[in-house]
């Protein structure tokens, strides 16, 4: 199909509806849910949507939103857009006139912009239905963070006749406004890992009646940094972090147990066996070196995410044309965080890439990223989220847009 739509038309049109997304954010954000159960988000995304040409249901076992726009040139290919929707279990220090009013929830990984411009991207589209043939699918998904919501959407068949699917992640670590992505894996895969050594408790001034494994837990930790530079190829990386610890219970006893937690990242499935045999040698090795016993259990989280070269191609072509040469960018390494779209591009051709939305008169390399109490967003970025939305969608469906 011959391209209808001019890039400059298609951001005059996301202009026009930018403070009802922004609004739409900011309610989110001042109400964040987690898990799988969001109802007050849920409502705000189908009052969002309740007066546009959509086929909307929701999810039985998890308050996900699926609505479908069917174009008005005819039947074609499916195309499934996704925004996730849940917060997380932390304190929110931004500064922000509209914080999370809920004690220990905070939208700090940007969910809250991703299912606002979702949302505003279907309002754009649904002026342009009559220009596509096909469907968009937007996917409203809660429990990204931990609770495998896209995993459960597809059992409840969000992938049911889709050929394509795409996503968006805000990042503060990228120039505002600018879409990165990068063929193959572009996030890590995540193990969560759980040690326990047990030595033998006693009194803080005899520790030689005693077996301390508090500096055996150290011990572990410092081995575990080692192995990853040392045993594990730079150019197929993992990342271990150990960021708990619990022992004791006062100043004057020596435990007899010290807990660590942490997890595992890694994007190949070779690196990742790897440092899992790895970690089990040294946790029960070091331990043994002091006559003590240690255990250790892993649980395997999200997957490699990988993007489909030929629709990472696509993404920054779409970037290029509709935002601009200078908003298209290689990311020339993945991130070492872990997304559960990971579960979608297992099943179907895709891409997932990222919307810088570094605030004003920060650099890129020193704003407060994803996960951090503090961390901000330039809402001003969030037009070319709505218009990336929009334009993949048209794109692929081929009603397209043409630079101007």
């Amino acid at each position: 199909m011959t391209p209808t739509y001019a890039s400059a038309e298609l951001l005059d049109a996301v202009d026009g509806i930018l403070p009802a997304v922004v609004e739409l954010r900011r309610q989110i954000h001042r109400h964040p849910e987690q898990g799988l159960q969001l109802p007050r988000t849920q409502r705000a995304v189908l009052d969002a949507l309740a007066h546009l040409p959509l086929e909307v249901t929701t999810g039985s076992e998890l308050t996900s939103v699926v609505a479908d726009l069917r174009g008005g040139a005819g039947d074609g290919p499916t195309v499934l857009l996704r925004g996730d929707m849940d917060a997380l279990p932390m304190p929110e220090d931004s500064g922000v006139d509209f914080a999370s009013e809920i004690d220990g929830t905070m939208h700090a990984c940007g969910h809250d912009a991703h299912t606002a411009m979702l949302a505003g991207a279907a309002r754009v589209l649904s002026e342009r239905r009559d220009s596509f043939a096909g469907r968009v699918r937007f996917m409203f998904q809660p429990g990204e963070e931990g609770y495998h919501g896209a995993r459960h959407m597809i059992e409840e068949g969000v992938l049911a006749g889709v050929d394509a699917v795409f996503a968006l992640h805000v990042t503060p670590n990228v120039l505002s406004g600018v879409i990165a992505t990068k063929a193959g894996p572009i996030m890590a895969a995540a193990n969560v890992l759980r040690i326990t050594v047990k030595g033998m408790g006693g009194h803080a001034s005899s520790p030689y009646l005693a077996n301390d494994p508090m500096p055996v837990a150290a011990e572990i930790v410092t081995a575990l940094q080692v192995f990853t530079t040392r045993r594990i190829s730079t150019f197929d990386p993992v990342v271990i972090s150990i960021t708990k610890i619990r022992g004791g219970t006062t100043n004057n006893v020596i435990p007899e147990t010290v807990y660590l937690e942490g997890t595992l990242r890694s994007v190949s499935e070779g690196s990742r066996t790897k440092a899992l045999r790895g970690i089990e040698r040294i946790v029960h090795n070091i331990a043994a070196a002091h006559e003590m016993e240690a255990t250790f259990v892993q649980e395997a989280g999200y997957p490699v995410v990988v993007n489909d070269p030929r629709s990472a191609d696509f993404v920054r072509e779409v970037a290029a044309r509709a935002l601009g040469e200078h908003h298209a960018y290689e990311m020339p390494a993945p991130v070492m965080g872990a997304e559960d779209f990971a579960y979608l591009l297992n099943e179907k051709p895709g891409a997932f890439a990222y919307l810088g939305v570094c605030p004003q008169g920060e650099s890129p390399a020193h704003a407060h990223g994803c996960h951090s109490n503090r961390m901000t967003i330039h809402e001003p970025a969030l037009r070319n989220g709505v218009a990336m939305y929009a334009a993949l969608a048209l794109d692929y469906l081929g009603g397209g847009f043409v630079a101007t």
